[in-house]
């Protein structure tokens, strides 16, 4: 179980149910989640032409040039992620919808050089959505320095059954206080951090690597990772450049 949906939505029908254009990049996440890239301003070109208008020359990176022009694009490019000049990466801008727990939420929002708007519980009732695993993890070791281990097959049923069960009386006090005439601002605190919300992100470039840096890196919580995975992929597809010279020269969490 996933979500307290009567019957699963195949990833074709969520996708028409989800997805603002036929367009946009749209991936599936968690079950209810997903990842939407809805516009990207700028590309590789534009964070070296960003770099040249130092010395007057950035309509060499404008345009369209020869196989020499882009081997010299590609090359300062590199050599700017290397010595960590990033200010010419801020000239790319990613704008993305998500939906996700909020619990993953919360750890997102850590990331501070971006723009957030998120759906609102005191304006609109919350969708009946929340996040539960098949498998819950248990940690082992000290607090930085510690891995996870699977719960023994019968303790961890018995855990999920109680998960589920905290989620259905949670949503029907939800429900009943709605109905009760409880301002929606009040009756959205009974309901857990695994309930799923909507957000949008608009982060440039240079942030968008330091997210990635932390969060798709072999440390990172499982369920944020999810995320950062496919991103990443969205990254790499529209940055080509950019990225391979990122995970060159940026080591997992180098980035501050």
């Amino acid at each position: 179980m996933t979500d307290s949906s009567d019957a699963p939505m195949d990833d074709a029908g969520f996708a028409a149910a989800h997805q603002t254009h036929p367009d946009t990049a749209f991936a599936r996440v968690l079950g209810q989640g997903f990842v939407e890239l809805i516009e990207l301003l700028g590309d590789d070109r534009r964070c070296v032409a960003a770099a040249r208008v130092s010395v007057r020359r950035e309509q060499l990176s404008l345009v369209a040039g020869d196989e020499a022009q882009e081997s010299r694009d590609r090359g300062l490019l590199e050599r700017l992620i290397k010595d960590r000049h990033t200010s010419p990466l801020e000239h790319a801008v990613f704008q993305f919808r998500v939906r996700a727990p909020i619990f993953v939420v919360r750890q997102w929002f850590r990331h501070r050089f971006a723009s957030y708007n998120e759906e609102s519980g005191r304006y609109v009732e919350l969708e009946d959505q929340f996040y539960l695993p098949e498998r819950l993890r248990a940690r082992v070791g000290k607090a930085m320095d510690y891995r996870y281990a699977d719960l023994p097959e019968a303790d961890n049923a018995a855990a999920v059954a109680d998960v589920a069960a905290v989620y259905e009386q949670a949503r029907a006090v939800y429900e009943r206080l709605l109905a009760l005439g409880v301002a929606r601002e009040h009756a959205r605190m009974v309901l857990p951090v695994a309930q799923f919300t909507t957000f949008f992100w608009t982060v440039n470039a240079l942030s968008l690597m330091n997210f990635l840096n932390l969060r798709n890196a072999p440390h990172a919580q499982y369920e944020i990772q999810a995320y950062a995975e496919i991103i990443e992929a969205l990254f790499q597809e529209r940055m080509p450049w950019t990225h391979a010279a990122f995970r060159a020269h940026w080591g997992v969490s180098s980035v501050s």
